[in-house]
C-alpha cells in the first residue's frame, strides 16, 4: 500500500508541478504580450501625436504663406497704382494686410521649431522693409502721377527679389520639418 500511497504521491505532485510551470510559462508569455501590446499602442499614440503635430504645422504653415501673398499683392498695387493715392497715411488695407502677416507668424511662432519661426521672421522683416520703403518714397519729392514701380524701378526690382529669397528660403525650412524633400 505504500507503494500506491507514494506512486500516488509522485503523480500528484508532478501534476501539481506540471499545472505550476504551466501557469508560470502562460504568466510569462501574457505579461510579454501585454508589454508588447503596450508599446505598440505608445507608438501608435506617438505616430498619431506627431501626425497631428504635422498637420498643424503644416496649416499654420500655409497660412503664413497665404497671408504674405494676400501682402504681397497689396505691395504690388502700392507699386504700379499712380498718383498721391497709392500711398496714404494711417491704417490702409496694405496695413491690414500687413497686420494679417503678423498673426499668421503668431502662429508659426506656436507650432515652430526655431528654425522656421527664424525664417518666417525674416520674412516678416522683409515685408516690413518693403511696406515702410514705400512709405518713404511715396514721400519723396517727384512725379506724383508717375507709379513708384516707375520713379523707383530699382528698388522696387530689389525688393521683389528680397521677397522671392526670403519666402523661398521659407519654404525650403518648411520642407525639411515636415520631412519633404524640395
Amino acid at each position: 500500500m505504500q507503494d500506491t500511497v507514494a506512486i500516488a504521491l509522485i503523480t500528484s505532485l508532478s501534476t501539481l508541478g506540471a499545472a505550476a510551470l504551466t501557469g508560470l510559462i502562460g504568466a510569462l508569455s501574457t505579461r510579454r504580450q501585454l508589454a508588447h501590446q503596450l508599446t505598440v499602442a505608445r507608438q501608435e499614440s506617438a505616430d498619431r501625436w506627431a501626425t497631428r503635430r504635422d498637420e498643424l504645422r503644416r496649416d499654420a504653415y500655409i497660412g503664413f504663406l497665404g497671408a504674405c501673398d494676400a501682402a504681397y499683392r497689396r505691395l504690388d498695387r502700392r507699386w504700379v497704382e499712380p498718383g498721391p493715392d497709392a500711398v496714404r497715411p494711417g491704417y490702409d488695407e496694405t496695413y491690414a494686410a500687413m497686420r494679417a502677416v503678423d498673426e499668421a507668424y503668431n502662429l508659426v511662432l506656436v507650432e515652430g521649431p526655431a528654425d522656421v519661426a527664424s525664417a518666417g521672421r525674416s520674412v516678416l522683416a522683409s515685408l516690413t522693409t518693403e511696406y515702410a520703403e514705400q512709405r518713404r518714397l511715396a514721400d519723396e519729392p517727384g512725379d506724383e502721377a508717375a507709379p513708384l514701380r516707375d520713379r523707383h524701378r530699382e528698388r522696387w526690382l530689389a525688393a521683389i527679389e528680397a521677397r522671392t529669397n526670403h519666402r523661398v528660403a521659407f519654404v525650403d525650412v518648411v520642407r525639411q520639418v515636415l520631412g519633404r524633400e524640395g
